[in-house]
């Protein structure tokens, strides 16, 4: 048996080690491999980067405004607790009951169990300042005050 030398008729300078490692399609019917334009993938990205942000950001601010309205109530509510408080009153209010704010010619207050509409021409104060309801926490619901009309 005589050892005859291999011939290879592949030219090894055209032969990779490692095909698969190719940053191309080494065979006819490999699947195209092109680079990614990097600018548009990143443009791409920074536009839905932007877009959910802005969404995250809208939301917020939505839930900010939503507070600010509520803590603007709750000042109101305050604020025309204390002057109920400091008020004139003949009677102990009960929770639940509607009364009405007056505002007396010299400016001093009284709430009161009429309204407006029940006094008739005897009606004596300067003006109505606002219809009231006591809550369970002893602050005061304003059902009409003559500042929201």
């Amino acid at each position: 048996m005589s050892e005859e030398a291999f011939f290879n008729p592949i030219n090894p300078d055209k032969v990779a080690e490692n095909p698969g490692l190719l940053p191309y399609a080494h065979t006819a019917g490999g699947a195209v491999i092109k680079p990614d334009d990097m600018g548009k993938v990143k443009g791409r990205s920074m536009l839905a980067m932007r877009q959910q942000t802005d969404r995250q950001m809208n939301q917020l601010y939505e839930q900010m405004e939503v507070l600010a309205r509520q803590a603007k109530l709750l000042a109101d509510r305050k604020e025309i607790s204390e002057r109920i408080y400091d008020a004139a009153m003949g009677f102990e209010p009960i929770i639940s009951e509607t009364y009405y704010l007056y505002e007396k010619e010299n400016g001093a207050d009284l709430l009161s169990l009429v309204a407006p509409e029940e006094w008739g021409r005897s009606f004596k104060y300067s003006r109505f300042l606002a219809k009231v309801t006591l809550l369970a926490d002893h602050t005061w619901e304003v059902e009409y005050n003559e500042s929201n009309q």
